[in-house]
């Protein structure tokens, strides 16, 4: 297993959440958390990296031709991964509703088995609890896993000017056997990418 990292500004992203929150949540009873938008990311970056989604079943590697997306939920007992089917055909409220079911599903002991198996990539956010970086476990049989981080302003250069920022490190550590580290790296700079230019993954790019 190996991790590598990246950084990612979501000034863009926290923009979009300010001037479009209030009505997202009138339109779909649901708040616009950050989650929505690197699990639609992941999605479509495990589309155009088909390898990052693929699982080593004995001496086959088996390739997905869907983004079922695991998400670590804490609980008082632990970390879970309930997953999200077909996340690359939901939109950003069925990702909210589903998360947000899940988590009160975990907290009342609610999740059965079907909820928990079956996955083909992990997300899993340490920066809930103040991580600002880590080296995430990949989840078997899956072959990668995203680790998100917590958002720290810091100082940036933009067009040759120091600016603030609220910045986020990402990882991501993957199964060696099969994923290339050009492949893992290329992905995690996709996703970087679409982050920092969200309406892209709005209009599919």
């Amino acid at each position: 297993m190996l991790t590598s990292f990246n950084e990612v500004n979501l000034a863009a992203v926290m923009a979009m959440r300010k001037t479009h929150g209030e009505a997202f949540e009138k339109a779909n009873g649901i708040k616009l958390g950050f989650m929505s938008f690197f699990v639609k990311a992941a999605a479509n970056a495990l589309q155009r990296y088909q390898v990052v989604n693929a699982s080593v079943d004995g001496d086959d590697v088996i390739y997905h031709g869907y983004a079922d997306i695991s998400v670590a939920v804490s609980t008082d007992k632990g970390l879970v991964t309930p997953v999200l089917r077909n996340a690359e055909r939901m939109g950003f409220a069925d990702i909210e509703r589903a998360i947000a079911d899940y988590a009160k599903k975990a907290r009342e002991g609610g999740l059965t088995m079907d909820d928990l198996q079956g996955g083909t990539f992990t997300i899993t956010n340490g920066g809930t609890f103040g991580s600002l970086f880590s080296t995430p476990i990949v989840n078997p049989p899956q072959s990668a896993i995203l680790g998100m981080h917590a958002i720290k302003e810091r100082a940036v250069v933009e067009n040759g000017q120091v600016v603030a920022a609220p910045m986020m490190y990402i990882a991501i550590s993957y199964d060696h056997r099969i994923i290339d580290g050009k492949d893992a790296v290329l992905f995690l700079v996709d996703i970087k990418n679409q982050l920092e230019n969200p309406h892209r993954m709005l209009l599919g790019l």
